[in-house]
């Protein structure tokens, strides 16, 4: 996918995917993790999400990364933060007391560049990629992050009845893209379509999001 895609749906406001409220089921399951306060958290793909709020109220050091420049600079206007801003190689770095944004290509961003971090946290990083791509986020990922355990949200529905992103990931493929990282629970699948009209009138009949623990 073209970063110009993304840039375009910044300067466009068509930002479906991000959500004016923290996400309910990082609330109800980031708790699985058994991370200490004080741990380093990476949300890759991170947008404006306010997720990273309530994971910074939870004692945790979060990092996230965005290649969207309108993204970064409304997270921190948004939220009444002033940041701190400085160049390292490809990315600016925009940080307060506990949280960090890099901005700019995740596909670019090295381990020396992000430290180590303790878990990741994926609410729309996979599903906002085309299948061709997400194998290599994933293998990206491991490279970033390895060894760490993730919580990861996906959505499943008939693509060819809808077009993403957000994109259907089918469980099968969580499976398949995750085989080698030891454990794998789904803890939560539900059906949200009632609670997405838009999508019944794309004519379908199932929208499952489901909550994944990895590692």
């Amino acid at each position: 996918m073209d970063p110009d895609f993304w840039h375009a749906r910044w300067e466009q406001n068509r930002i479906g995917f991000h959500l004016d409220q923290v996400n309910p089921w990082l609330v109800e399951y980031w708790p699985s993790l058994g991370l200490h306060a004080g741990s380093r958290v990476f949300v890759p793909l991170c947008g404006k999400s306010l997720d990273m709020l309530w994971l910074a109220e939870q004692g945790h050091d979060v990092v996230g990364v965005e290649l969207n420049p309108i993204a970064v600079r409304a997270f921190f206007e948004e939220n009444d933060l002033l940041p701190r801003v400085e160049a390292a190689g490809p990315f600016e770095i925009w940080s307060v007391e506990q949280i960090t944004l890099l901005l700019g290509d995740y596909f670019e961003l090295q381990p020396a560049q992000l430290g180590e971090v303790s878990a990741v946290y994926d609410r729309a990083s996979l599903v906002a990629l085309p299948e061709d791509m997400r194998r290599d986020y994933v293998a990206h990922l491991d490279a970033l992050a390895p060894g760490v355990p993730r919580l990861l949200i996906t959505l499943d529905y008939a693509q060819e009845r809808a077009e993403g992103p957000p994109f259907a990931v089918s469980d099968e493929e969580v499976r398949d893209l995750y085989a080698s990282h030891g454990s794998l629970t789904r803890l939560a699948a539900v059906d949200i379509l009632d609670a997405n009209p838009r999508y019944r009138e794309k004519g379908l009949d199932r929208l499952v999001e489901s909550v994944w623990r990895i590692g």
